[in-house]
């Protein structure tokens, strides 16, 4: 059982930053591919961004491309969601994700692959 907390939402306005963590404070995030998905007031939960175990493959939705950056640090246990240029769209409730695999550059994109989820972290863009 994987437990993960996020952290790091706020209020910002257009254009600044923001970096979003998920940690697993009981357990080692070795092993997983993880996620980062979003769910805005009134609409389904969509993906944003993913990473290999090994942190060598990374992918992003078309929304955010470029502007987000998904990475882990082993060290500390955590993945990151480094998001630049925030418009008023990327507003909503930001979840983590992981999900087990076997080889380490596997990428999870579908939310229904995977298992264990965060409860989530406000982002809301507004000036």
């Amino acid at each position: 059982q994987i437990h993960l907390v996020e952290s790091g939402g706020g209020l910002v306005q257009p254009g600044k930053s923001l970096r979003l963590s998920c940690t697993g404070p009981k357990r080692t995030l070795t092993r997983y591919a993880m996620g980062w998905f979003r769910q805005a007031p009134g609409k389904e939960r969509e993906f944003v961004a993913a990473i290999s175990w090994s942190g060598g493959n990374t992918h992003y939705a078309d929304s955010v491309k470029d502007r987000f950056t998904i990475s882990r640090d082993s060290a500390s246990n955590t993945i990151y969601l480094q998001m630049n240029s925030l418009m008023p769209e990327d507003t909503a409730v930001y979840y983590c994700a992981a999900e087990e695999v076997l080889r380490t550059s596997v990428l999870v994109t579908v939310e229904s692959e995977y298992d264990y989820w965060g409860q989530g972290t406000q982002v809301t863009v507004s000036s």
